[in-house]
């Protein structure tokens, strides 16, 4: 039985009405988990973040649209409820807690961050794109302000597992692994006329809308590549991705002496979500115990980047540097909307962001707010891209 804390850990959870937020509190409610939690927030809906809030006794929670937050502070009299973005940078500096969880979806998600790496807040990070956007800025704020970040995805945690014991200069590679998404195996033409439906059918990981289909499209495996580049401080050219339809096998590395070390388990974000809530210790999760010969067998595939042209992308930004990786990241998140509400279709996904980042070079990054200006820019050219295709 693992040792608990004799205070509880004090968590608050961005973006808790998601699949990431909801299991978290699930892990957070587990008996003797040591862990409590003091706030909450939501994007916009307001009603599930309520019923959240009164089930854990929290009193203050932030929902980043007004027109919400509004409705939800007339229905609500049992605590406080911030409104805006800047709500939810001052819900982090209000709580007085110890860890924030970032699960906002988005690059919505990098204020919050740096809000609370600047409080010197640890932060569990399941918004990969505040590594993808502002990268060299966030990691330089955690450096500058001692606050940890422990990554939150599942092959992120597991790379974190891997490396912790390894002394520096003895890794050569890190793998991530890639479930291949609902289209593994097709090819190009056959990707022409899929339905929102048939790419919202993954067939591992349960998640929300647009984190589907960037698993689809394989742009979530390349927001990964840039998020372990960031992480881990490894150069891009010493990160691979392959192709593992089991979901088993959530990352590898590989070390000088020629071993390949494995973080294996079903796939359950229940465990990296306990893992990073509760590091450096860890807590029982009540998940199923993995058995190999039940399993029969795993297998590997390389990854097609010419049918699945968003890695391809992904990589050709992150080597660009600058403000590329953010520019990505924007045209990713308009085409991906456009195909969720039928104004894309699904090749075009790519086709946007590779015609965005033709038509916006990279520029040097310095601030913050340099890097708010080039994500409205990029949102700009492709929401352009995206009315003239669906003008077509």
């Amino acid at each position: 039985m693992p040792r608990l804390r004799a205070v509880p850990r004090r968590i608050a959870i961005l973006g808790s009405t998601g699949s990431i937020g909801g299991q978290a509190l699930d892990v957070i409610g587990q008996p003797g988990s040591g862990l409590a939690v003091v706030a909450l927030s939501a994007a916009s809906s307001w009603k599930p973040l309520i019923e959240q809030a009164r089930r854990h006794g929290v009193r203050k929670v932030a929902i980043a649209d007004p027109d919400a937050a509004a409705q939800a502070s007339e229905a609500w009299t049992g605590g406080e409820v911030l409104a805006g973005p800047e709500g939810v940078v001052r819900l982090i500096a209000d709580c007085e807690c110890d860890m924030v969880l970032n699960a906002i979806v988005g690059a919505a998600g990098l204020l919050p961050t740096v809000a609370a790496l600047t409080e010197g807040i640890e932060l569990a990070l399941a918004n990969k794109e505040s590594l993808v956007v502002g990268g060299e800025l966030v990691t330089a704020l955690s450096q500058a302000t001692g606050a940890a970040i422990i990554p939150v995805d599942s092959e992120h945690s597991a790379l974190h597992q891997l490396l912790a014991a390894e002394p520096p200069g003895t890794v050569d590679r890190l793998i991530l692994t890639a479930s291949g998404g609902p289209f593994r195996g097709m090819k190009r033409g056959e990707l022409a006329s899929v339905s929102t439906e048939q790419a919202l059918a993954h067939p591992t990981w349960t998640m929300g809308g647009k984190i589907t289909i960037d698993s689809a499209t394989l742009m979530n495996k390349g927001l990964e590549l840039i998020e372990a580049h960031h992480l881990f401080g490894t150069p891009y050219e010493q990160i691979d991705v392959v192709v593992h339809p089991q979901s088993i096998i959530h990352s590898l590395i590989q070390l000088c002496d020629g071993a390949t070390l494995a973080h294996l388990g079903y796939p359950d974000m229940r465990v990296p979500i306990s893992y990073a809530l509760h590091h450096p210790e860890r807590a029982d999760v009540p998940v199923q115990p993995l058995d190999l010969a039940a399993l029969g067998s795993l297998t590997f595939e390389p990854v097609d980047e010419e049918t699945f042209a968003c890695l391809r992308l992904a990589r050709e930004a992150a080597r660009a540097g600058g403000t590329a990786t953010c520019t990505l990241n924007a045209a990713n998140e308009v085409a991906v909307h456009a195909f969720l509400r039928g104004r894309l279709r699904f090749l075009d996904i790519a086709a946007v962001i590779e015609e965005t980042l033709e038509a916006l070079p990279p520029q040097p990054v310095h601030s913050f707010e340099a890097l708010g200006e080039a994500d409205g820019e990029a949102r700009r050219v492709a929401g352009e891209l995206v009315s003239e295709r669906a003008a077509a």
